[in-house]
């Protein structure tokens, strides 16, 4: 049985609840904008507020990631929450793009 250190546990499974968060917030706009079952009148509040949430919660979890990854200088880890950021924020840009 291979026994990690605990930083790595932290990193792993932060990254899996990163990637969990970002499948949910992208799940939920395209069933709430994309693909409704009819034309949507107003802006549901609900989901909005719900994608901000998690939203929140998945800056915060590739942050301490990154600051982690940083600290003990694993390159795995850091390259891993680099590209987490950048598809976070190309994501948020298409969808304010698309959306206004």
């Amino acid at each position: 049985m291979l026994i990690r250190s605990g930083k790595i546990q932290f990193l792993f499974w932060t990254a899996f609840f990163a990637v969990f968060l970002y499948v949910w917030l992208v799940a939920i706009g395209f069933q709430t904008f994309v693909l409704p079952d009819e034309k949507l009148m107003e802006i549901p509040q609900n989901s909005v507020v719900l994608m901000f949430i998690l939203y929140g919660f998945m800056v915060i979890a590739i942050l301490a990631g990154t600051i982690v990854s940083i600290m003990i200088n694993n390159r795995f880890y850091t390259r891993l929450f680099g590209s987490f950021i950048i598809v976070a924020l190309v994501t948020f840009l298409l969808a304010k793009g698309m959306f206004g």
